[in-house]
């Protein structure tokens, strides 16, 4: 083989003249009776003689990859202070409750009950 082919290449190549070879295609390879009978007349046999042999007129096309505008650039995170992180994270807290409260997934009572103590334990700390 002149060119190197990947061995997913070569799979593809001596597969599709295998085929072609089963079908009664002409041998591009001069092969003896002999080597016939000594490769059983096997089509994938004499695929990979002829693919070694490099007699098949079979080309590679291996697309570049594209160079895209569309690439993403550096991502900007927001700068934001502790409170503000704190009253975020409440806001995404009180949201999650009341969906939850409005699906059946928690009790008006258990809500309340729950929200003094976090309370206490903030102002503990």
């Amino acid at each position: 083989m002149e060119r190197q082919f990947t061995k997913y290449e070569i799979a593809r190549i001596i597969g599709a003249r295998a085929l072609q070879i089963a079908m009664d295609a002409p041998l591009l390879a001069k092969i003896d009776k002999e080597k016939l009978k000594e490769m059983k007349f096997d089509a994938l046999k004499i695929a990979e003689y002829e693919l070694n042999e490099g007699v098949l007129p079979i080309t590679i096309h291996r697309p570049s990859p594209r160079k895209s505008k569309d690439r993403l650039g550096a991502i900007k995170e927001e700068q934001l202070s502790d409170e503000e992180l704190i009253a975020k994270a409440q806001e995404v807290e009180k949201e999650i409750v009341e969906d939850a409260k409005e699906i059946g997934f928690v009790n008006e009572a258990d809500a309340d009950e729950d929200a003094p103590e976090v309370e206490e334990d903030a102002e503990e700390s």
